[in-house]
């Protein structure tokens, strides 16, 4: 061989002591840290085969030396050479003889992984079949064609009749709601008419409070700016002082109480404080009339002339007692009174029982005009429109309303006309007429 050389010489006489002899030539070879670039690659095939070649004469030379020798140092040698030229060998190859190929190995195990799909699919045919054919022969590998038609025509019936079912169900859900919304709206419509009703009543109720309201205050006589501007200038020149804050809360209190006195004296001066010119104890007197209502407890000779004599009612003070008044039948009628003396007239007050003490206040008059002329010694007259008002029974008993002239005229005798009344259909009751004014200036 190239690398080696074993040489193996017996003496056959026996008479010297027979060891074999290993020559091996130091090539780079056998050396472990060799500098041959060959050295540092791994063994290739040929070096493989030449080593198991070398292994194969050195067992069978060893063989041969173990027949024949009898010394055991001799055997000793022989494997302990032996045993150093395997490790050698194995290390220089680094492939164990008994490895197997990488090829076998991988076709190994695709060959099992097959083997495992086929009885896998195999497996799964079988439940089908079973699924799908009870009781029937088992076909394990395909289910035939009629059979998947026939579960499809199953199928799909299935899916129309159930769909059948729920297009009827959701009908009857449809009309539910239909019915259950016809009914909410037709309670909710009487609902809303009920408080349509109920909002309305509150609104009525609402409206009569405000127009009473109205009607009170309109009663009510406000002090005016005017009035109030005029109060405190008098009040300045009394006192004498330019600013009102200047005075005390008692010098106030004590001029205000001087002006309660003056007016409470005033109302008790004939109510208003002011001349009439139409009073029967100042030698006025009522000259003319429109129908008297009689009833049942009046009685005709009470009638002189023209007018009656209970008509000087109209001319003098009631004191407030219902049923001292002066009877005109219908809702309308007229009185002409001549006053005591040729005036300036300025105003007319008319009065009416209060309602805190009338029986029944619907036969005051209500829309009214005065008019006035003066008679002179040929009897002719010019007539002149005083005043039209309402008398408003929500309002004082007394009710004064200014002429209407702005221009000074000269009347001795008026004439009371009115058209309507509160709404008694049978009379007209007057209690009281007034009038206002001065004496013309000579």
């Amino acid at each position: 061989m190239s690398s080696s050389t074993v040489s193996l010489t017996a003496n056959r006489s026996g008479a010297s002591l027979i060891r074999p002899t290993l020559t091996a030539d130091k090539k780079p070879s056998f050396d472990f840290a060799g500098n041959d670039e060959t050295d540092a690659l791994p063994a290739t095939g040929a070096d493989t085969s030449r080593a198991k070649d070398l292994s194969h004469s050195i067992k069978e030379a060893s063989e041969t030396v173990l027949e024949r020798s009898k010394d055991a140092v001799l055997t000793k040698n022989t494997n302990s050479t032996t045993k150093l030229r395997k490790r050698t060998v194995v290390k220089k190859g680094s492939v164990p003889s008994s490895s197997r190929p990488p090829w076998k190995t991988a076709v190994s195990v695709i060959v099992k992984n097959l083997g495992l799909l086929v009885i896998l699919v195999l497996f799964i045919q079988m439940i089908r079949r079973l699924a799908f054919n009870q009781g029937g022969s088992f076909d394990p590998v395909l289910v035939s064609n009629s059979d998947y038609e026939r579960r499809i025509a199953e199928v799909e019936a299935f899916l129309k009749t159930t769909t059948k079912m729920m297009q009827v169900q959701v009908e009857i859900v449809d009309r539910k709601l239909e019915s259950e919304i016809a009914g909410l709206k037709s309670e909710l419509s009487k609902r809303m008419d009920a408080e349509h009703v109920v909002i309305l009543n509150k609104f009525g109720e609402y409206d009569g409070r405000i127009e009473s309201m109205e009607k009170s205050l309109m009663a009510t006589e406000w002090l005016s700016k005017d009035e109030f501007d005029k109060f405190v200038e008098e009040f300045k020149v009394k006192k004498g002082v330019d600013d009102i804050g200047e005075l005390k809360l008692d010098e106030i209190r004590a001029f205000a109480r001087e002006i309660v006195e003056k007016e409470i004296g005033k109302h008790a001066a004939d109510g208003l404080g002011r001349v009439d010119y139409a009073v029967a104890s100042g030698g006025a007197m009522v000259l003319k009339h429109s129908e008297a209502f009689t009833g049942s407890s009046r009685v005709l000779s009470w009638f002189s002339g023209n007018v009656r004599n209970d008509a000087v009612k109209v001319l003098q003070p009631s004191f407030g007692q219902p049923g001292e008044c002066f009877p005109l039948k219908g809702d309308s009628g007229f009185v002409e009174i001549k006053l005591r003396a040729a005036i300036v007239p300025e105003a007319i007050t008319l009065e009416h029982v209060s309602k805190s003490v009338a029986f029944d206040r619907s036969s005051a008059p209500k829309d009214c005009k005065v008019s006035g002329w003066l008679h002179n010694d040929e009897d002719t007259s010019k007539e002149h429109l005083l005043t039209k008002f309402t008398y408003d029974l929500e309002k004082s008993t007394a009710q004064t309303f200014h002429v209407l002239e702005v221009d000074p005229i000269l009347i001795d005798t008026i004439r009371l006309q009115f058209t309507s009344n509160h709404g008694s259909p049978t009379h007209t009751c007057i209690y009281r007429v007034r009038v206002h004014g001065h004496l013309p200036v000579v």
